[in-house]
C-alpha cells in the first residue's frame, strides 16, 4: 500500500507539477515497484500508477458519500 506521500508525489507527476529535489530521491521506489517511469528528464505515470491514483481518489469519494453530515439542511 502507498503512503501518503507516495500518493502525492504519483498526482503530482499525473497533474505534469514540477517538484523539488528532495521529493525525488523517493522516486527511485516508485519506478522500482513500478508506478513511475522516467522518459528523458521527465517522469511519467505507468498503468500501475495511474490505477493507483485513480482508486485512492475514488477511495476519498467514496468516504465523502457515506460519512454523515452532523448538520441538517431544511
Amino acid at each position: 500500500m502507498l503512503r501518503d506521500e507516495q500518493l502525492s508525489i504519483l498526482r503530482d507527476i499525473c497533474q505534469s507539477i514540477a517538484f523539488a529535489d528532495d521529493r525525488q530521491g523517493k522516486m527511485g521506489q516508485l519506478i522500482a515497484d513500478g508506478y513511475v517511469m522516467k522518459d528523458g528528464d521527465l517522469f511519467e505515470l505507468t498503468a500501475k500508477g495511474i490505477t493507483a491514483v485513480e482508486e485512492h481518489a475514488a477511495a476519498l469519494g467514496e468516504s465523502d458519500a457515506t460519512s454523515t453530515p452532523s448538520y441538517r439542511l431544511i
